[in-house]
């Protein structure tokens, strides 16, 4: 057990795990608000909620419950580098969903509602699960303080 913290909490990158969490998350969390609680613009779950069983996920509010949290708090844990690799593999299962379900079909580019966002962010955040939180994350810091806690 303690070899899976470790492994989830370790964090050896440097300003280059910041330089993509933070934007990242903000994306996630962003859009994740949009779906939980109607913010910038967003419907809220019951409209997204409806707008994912007229696509196929259901139950619709279930999917948008999942897929806004997911966004939401996986974005903030993001931009904190609280428990990265988690939060990253989260979004990235999301993106993978949105990816083949919503866009696969739709052509590449954004104006046509195609692949190439959900695949942008599914690259950042499958990043993200390899790298980790970085130096700069607390992650890192929870694993300073373990490691503290063992040697004494």
């Amino acid at each position: 057990m303690k070899n899976l913290i470790n492994k989830t909490l370790d964090a050896n990158a440097g300003l280059e795990a910041v330089i993509l969490r933070v934007p990242i998350g903000l994306i996630l969390a962003a859009h994740g608000s949009q779906k939980l609680f109607a913010w910038f613009g967003g419907y809220g779950l019951d409209g997204t909620g409806q707008w994912m069983a007229s696509v196929g996920l259901t139950p619709g509010f279930v999917m948008a419950l999942l897929a806004g949290s997911a966004e939401f708090f996986g974005g903030v844990a993001l931009i904190l580098g609280l428990l990265t690799r988690p939060a990253a593999m989260f979004n990235a299962l999301t993106m993978l969903v949105a990816l083949f379900w919503v866009h696969w079909g739709k052509g590449f580019f954004m104006d046509t509602h195609g692949i190439e966002y959900a695949l942008a962010l599914l690259s950042a955040t499958t990043a993200l699960i390899f790298i980790g939180g970085g130096r700069y994350s607390l992650d890192a810091l929870i694993e300073t303080k373990l490691l503290e806690a063992k040697d004494e």
